[in-house]
């Protein structure tokens, strides 16, 4: 059971994925319930779809629970999803056994037919992904025998996970690289989780008090894992004052109450490439900082961006620009020409943005940050991740 689920439409394209694969859930308005039938109790018809609307995590991770499933499945997504790359999925997990059928250019529409015969593998995941690394890990978890990945560093939730309930998996961390031992699971046992909130939605109100003069912030209950948190590293590189209260751990996770003051002056960085991972979803809105820091900011090995909902570092580049903010951006990497006296005086459109809504979002935060006349389109793409963000961003308004 479930607790503090935030109902974005990712979410509850995972609970009727779930549902659509067999299985009883309760959705309650302080609660998800799901009545799991073990390790192999799915239990659906031919012909199914699977919807995952614009999750990737959703798209890519459902795949390794799906390779030893007998019927072929049928996964597809939104405009947005079904342009990201599956190849990095379907690669390792048809040398388990599973058979894929990609369209051209490798992203959705895809069929996945799973095997009874599966075998383990040795899979190098190299593009720092944890949701590659993640799908293979539940592939593991499915096959007889040692499943072997050494995985660039990543978000690594799931391993926590797994080893909170026990799961038969080891883990070497090294400098650069993990090394995972995943073998056969034969149960999974039931789980009561109290969701912490999320940093990647707490870095926008982050931000939006750090380029706010003479402001303060707590946010309450973040979860602080340490791959998770790129974005605090880089901010405090920055100049963003921010302090952890009341630190504690919760089922293997580290969380904290964030505080935060605006600082009187923000500097610019030569931000590290070993902060890039843990902060991949965040880069969008750091940008907005580098914009009012004194100096030249850059970022680099950032192709990874591009693969996201949008090409985030592309538009991100284009938002900046848009601002008056001078960059140079190649495939991979940007310089921003901070600018602390910046003040935004004319009209600014943002559409065209393929409904992502991390773009959504830090436009809104440079709006009310930098001023200017802002016509933002497609709102609803907040519904994806974090449908009460207008809401919240009202209430800042009226205090």
């Amino acid at each position: 059971m479930a607790k503090n689920l935030l109902k974005s439409d990712d979410v509850l394209c995972v609970i009727d994925a779930i549902k659509k694969l067999g299985l009883k859930v309760e959705l309650k308005k302080d609660y998800c319930k799901i009545y799991g039938q073990g390790l192999n109790g799915f239990n659906y018809k031919k012909n199914l779809v699977i919807n995952a609307g614009n999750s990737g995590t959703l798209g890519r991770l459902i795949l390794g629970l799906l390779i030893n499933s007998p019927l072929p499945i049928k996964l597809i997504g939104d405009k947005s999803l079904s342009k990201r790359d599956f190849k990095r999925i379907s690669d390792p997990l048809s040398k388990f056994g599973a058979k894929f059928k990609l369209n051209k250019n490798y992203g959705l529409p895809l069929k996945i037919t799973g095997s009874n015969k599966l075998k383990p593998i040795y899979f190098e995941e190299n593009k720092g992904s944890a949701q590659c690394k993640s799908a293979v890990i539940f592939g593991g978890l499915r096959t007889k025998g040692k499943t072997f990945i050494k995985a660039k560093k990543s978000r690594d939730h799931t391993e926590i996970l797994c080893k909170y309930l026990n799961l038969p998996i080891k883990i070497k961390n090294k400098k650069n690289f993990d090394l995972i031992e995943v073998n056969k699971a034969n149960i999974i046992k039931p789980l009561n989780y109290n969701i912490p909130s999320d940093i990647s939605s707490a870095a926008f109100f982050i931000v939006l008090t750090a380029l706010t003069k003479k402001s303060k912030l707590i946010i309450k209950d973040i979860n602080i894992n340490p791959s998770r948190v790129g974005v605090i590293t880089i901010l405090k590189k920055m100049g963003v004052i921010i302090t952890y209260l009341n630190k504690r751990k919760y089922k293997g996770e580290k969380i904290a109450d964030i505080k935060v003051n605006s600082p009187k002056t923000l500097k610019s960085i030569n931000c590290p490439t070993n902060l890039n991972s843990g902060a991949i979803d965040e880069f969008l809105i750091i940008f907005l900082v580098a914009a009012k820091a004194n100096g030249v900011s850059y970022f680099k090995d950032l192709g990874e961006l591009n693969k996201k909902e949008s090409p985030r570092l592309k538009l991100g580049s284009k938002i900046l620009s848009k601002m008056g903010i001078q960059t140079i951006t190649t495939q991979n990497s940007i310089k921003i020409f901070g600018n602390p006296n910046l003040e935004v005086n004319k009209k600014i459109v943002i559409k065209n943005f393929l409904k992502d809504h991390r773009i959504f979002m830090t436009s809104i935060i440079a709006a009310l940050t930098f001023g200017g006349h802002w016509i933002i389109h497609d709102k609803d793409s907040i519904k994806t991740s974090f449908p009460s963000f207008l809401n919240i961003i009202n209430k800042f308004l009226k205090t």
